[in-house]
């Protein structure tokens, strides 16, 4: 049998969103925290924009590689496959491991700075599905989201960050100076 290490973007997507209903997370619940996010700032965001960036997010390479590994060491975590201190510190999800920040700093830093900032605001008050797979991962018998809960604050970041970029594109694109500029450039 044939190992493949290559997918497309369009079966990224596919396999992600599979890997996270698996992990009891929607496209829609990301796109929700990315909503509540920008929209206090924007008033002409979409749910659909949200939604439209989360699944652009979600077929990049780098969003593939970090969350369908996230996804296997918190699944692993459950299975209890890890030995030695490593199991509990991934099992209660000790504050002071990191590395799974570092995944979603990662991933949320692919829209730079703004990008990293906003995975910290999600990171620090946990909204919606964030708070969810928090909480559910600290009580016994819970799955465990050690590292889903930050991958996913992560893909609301860098979500609501490139609807910030679009938004202000389409705002930059109205000054009518823009137009000018283009006639200057022509020449």
């Amino acid at each position: 049998m044939k190992h493949k290490a290559l997918y497309t973007r369009e079966e990224m997507l596919v396999i992600n969103v599979k890997t996270l209903k698996e992990r009891t997370v929607t496209v829609e619940e990301i796109a929700e925290v990315a909503f509540r996010q920008q929209s206090k700032w924007s008033k002409t965001i979409s749910m659909k924009d949200c939604i439209d960036s989360v699944e652009k997010i979600l077929s990049l390479r780098d969003t593939f590689h970090l969350l369908q590994l996230g996804a296997e060491i918190d699944r692993l975590t459950d299975e209890k496959a890890f030995k030695g201190p490593i199991q509990d510190i991934l099992q209660i999800d000790l504050g002071m491991f990191g590395i799974d920040e570092l995944f979603g700093l990662e991933l949320a830093g692919m829209y730079g700075t703004i990008g990293k900032t906003n995975f910290g605001d999600i990171d620090v008050n946990k909204p919606l599905v964030v708070d969810r797979l928090n909480e559910d991962g600290k009580h016994s018998g819970g799955m465990c989201h050690t590292f889903m809960d930050d991958i996913v604050g992560a893909v609301a970041a860098a979500a609501s960050t490139r609807v910030a970029q679009i938004t202000n594109e389409n705002e930059a694109l109205k000054d009518p100076t823009v137009e000018e500029l283009k006639l200057d450039l022509d020449v």
